[in-house]
């Protein structure tokens, strides 16, 4: 039963996802219509107005994602989600009352700046779940963007344009709506010194009594989080031991604690990297351009219908990946899941290159490298961005990992078509499978398990020399 409310907040945070999913997916059914003559808008769109319709929300989130991270200490994790929703709200709004094509423009870029609520439900998640579920619930924040982009795809088959407006706008307000019942985050009150309210909170969400000895012992152990003694060698190892002063150590700013603090520093260049592995392994450019590779790929099948059923495939790996981060662990799932996707680039390079198998095992492997992919890089870095940063830290860094994420993004989508050109499909999925092994080898050698662990525990793993942890 102590589980319960915390499932039950991830589910609510996780609407979000599934409503930016719906958001984002929206264009790739609807860009064929708004070009012909017989469009619902009031004319076609041009060439470069298709081309900024599908592009305009990634220049939006690239503008907002740095104000997320001020935004989530400055109004708090739930008030941060209530405005990301509201902000898809209004998007769809516009989109009712409006067939004006820079009204609609206007309407995609307004879903990119809404985009931080990837960084606002991972965080909030984290901070409100035991370490027990934190990995499987924080992995729940991607699902439903999975979610919400099969949503999308059906819906937009089945529905009229208007009729898929207004479904879209009413998931938008229930979704906000049921983000009013959460409470925020006891690490965040804690952090303004709220400590009855953190209190409160942490006793809703782990269903305690206000007077229990379980939760004075949880308190106690964020108030060390929020206060961490930083010495010049290994703090947190320190801390950990039990070498802790009686007086509370001086506040630093964040960028003296980033620059006292050496298991945060090398806990974020291992979270870029691992979060490069994660855009680069290519499934994005799988997904972008999906109805293009299975017409290559399988030409006797509907590209549609293979489309649809690699939404499918992704979500159910999804639920499969957010139960395994926890039963598995964080680590070996990035390097075998790694491994697979690679061995799986490697046989799809061939069969594209070469022909040599029949269509349906072409197929197979693309429905394969995107379990491999979404079991490892599609879950893992965004769960590590959750869970191996400090209290005081932790909105910076992932405010700027998540920035970086949408960076990649539009590198890997704007050097795609001429590398494809230039190379083939069959090398591509070759460059693709280099960059998987790449990442499988770097977590062998430097990626710690944070599985069941604390913050305090996990940056302890991030500090002195150690030897390779083993890899189950």
């Amino acid at each position: 039963m102590g589980l319960l409310y915390q499932f039950l907040g991830t589910l609510v945070i996780s609407t979000m996802g599934i409503n930016m999913g719906v958001i984002f997916a929206w264009p790739a059914f609807t860009i064929t219509l708004f070009q012909t003559p017989n469009t619902t808008l009031d004319r076609p769109m041009t060439d470069t107005e298709i081309s900024l319709f599908g592009s305009l929300s990634s220049i939006g989130a690239l503008i907002s994602t740095p104000s997320a991270g001020y935004m989530l200490e400055l109004l708090g994790r739930r008030n941060c989600s209530v405005m990301n929703s509201l902000g898809l709200v209004l998007v769809w709004v516009l989109l009712v009352s409006t067939r004006n094509v820079v009204a609609v423009l206007v309407s995609v870029f307004l879903s990119g700046i809404a985009s931080s609520v990837f960084l606002v439900g991972s965080v909030y998640i984290s901070e409100i779940c035991q370490e027990s579920i934190r990995g499987g619930m924080t992995a729940c924040n991607m699902i439903s963007y999975g979610l919400g982009m099969l949503l999308s795809y059906l819906l937009g088959g089945f529905l009229s344009y208007d009729v898929m407006l207004y479904v879209g706008m009413s998931m938008s307000i229930a979704g906000t709506c049921c983000l009013f019942i959460l409470k925020e985050t006891p690490m965040h009150l804690l952090n303004k010194g709220k400590e009855k309210e953190a209190a409160q909170s942490l006793a809703f969400y782990r269903m305690w009594k206000l007077n229990s000895k379980e939760l004075q012992d949880e308190i106690s152990n964020m108030k060390r989080a929020l206060n961490p003694d930083l010495g010049d060698e290994t703090p947190e190892e320190e801390k950990l031991q039990g070498d802790i002063k009686p007086a509370a150590p001086e506040k630093l700013s964040l960028w003296k604690f980033i620059k006292k603090s050496k298991s945060t520093q090398r806990a974020f260049l291992v979270n870029m990297v691992v979060m490069t592995a994660a855009i680069f392994q290519g499934l994005v450019v799988v997904q972008i351009y999906a109805e293009p590779i299975f017409t290559e790929a399988v030409p006797t099948a509907s590209p549609t219908l293979c489309s649809v059923m690699l939404a499918v495939t992704t979500v159910l790996a999804g639920m499969i990946a957010a139960y395994a981060t926890d039963s598995l662990g964080r680590r070996p799932l990035m390097i075998y899941a790694s491994l697979g996707s690679g061995i799986s680039c490697v046989v799809l390079g061939t069969l594209m290159q070469f022909h040599w198998g029949p269509n349906w095992l072409t197929a197979t492997f693309i429905y394969t490298f995107a379990v491999m992919y979404t079991c490892g890089a599609g879950t893992v870095p965004f769960v590590l961005m959750a869970e191996t940063f400090l209290p005081e830290v932790k909105s910076f860094f992932s405010m700027v990992l998540v920035e970086y994420v949408w960076l990649c993004n539009f590198v890997i989508l704007f050097i795609f078509n001429p590398l494809l050109k230039t190379l083939g499909w069959g090398p591509v999925f070759y460059v693709f499978a280099v960059i998987c092994f790449l990442s499988s080898s770097f977590c062998v050698f430097f990626l710690p398990e944070t599985k069941g662990l604390t913050v305090e525990e996990i940056q302890s793993r991030f500090t002195s020399k150690r030897k390779a942890p083993q890899l189950y």
